[in-house]
């Protein structure tokens, strides 16, 4: 039993990589003077790590972000988004860990994920491109990010009951607070 749920673990952890690949790269609007884009795929990582536990989340939505720089061109972010995007998860996973034990603070725990995501990404990104293209290009980026951000909290917290209303996928959330 133990051994079909670890499989299921790691066969949804690459549906989550590719999912949140997928969502990445099919909406992508250009942000003017920055050379990026805003993209859906925020709201998976926040539900990668709420879905798969901070380990399992962390890898789903690292992967699933960085094969999109990788593949779309922004080999210079891919390290850089391996690390936020899974540093997302992580704490998502570790938030949901300790307060969507109660069902009436799920939500606000999706919800505390999504602050973490605008926080991390708005604040990882902007740290790392002041050092690769000085403070005015990096600081320039910011209110993209904040959009991008509030759109992957926004999506999350829709997704949220319909995901978890798959038997699996309930399963695995439910295994997170019994671990």
């Amino acid at each position: 039993m133990k051994h079909n749920l670890n499989l299921k673990k790691h066969v949804i952890t690459a549906l989550f990589a590719a999912l949140t690949f997928a969502a990445t790269m099919a909406v992508r609007i250009p942000t003017p003077g920055t050379n990026g884009y805003i993209h859906p795929g925020d709201a998976l990582v926040i539900l990668s790590g709420i879905i798969l536990g901070p380990s399992a989340g962390f890898l789903g939505a690292a992967m699933g972000s960085a094969l999109a720089d990788l593949l779309g061109g922004y080999f210079v972010y891919a390290p850089i988004t391996f690390v936020i995007k899974g540093l997302v998860a992580m704490f998502c996973g570790l938030i949901f860990r300790k307060a969507g034990k109660f069902p009436r603070l799920q939500y606000p725990a999706v919800a505390a994920g999504g602050i973490v995501d605008i926080l991390l990404v708005t604040g990882g990104y902007c740290l790392c491109e002041t050092f690769l293209y000085g403070a005015p290009a990096a600081i320039a980026g910011v209110p993209a990010n904040l959009v991008q951000g509030i759109s992957g909290l926004i999506i999350s917290l829709i997704l949220y009951p319909v995901l978890s209303a798959v038997p699996d996928i309930k399963q695995m959330i439910h295994s997170h607070h019994t671990a």
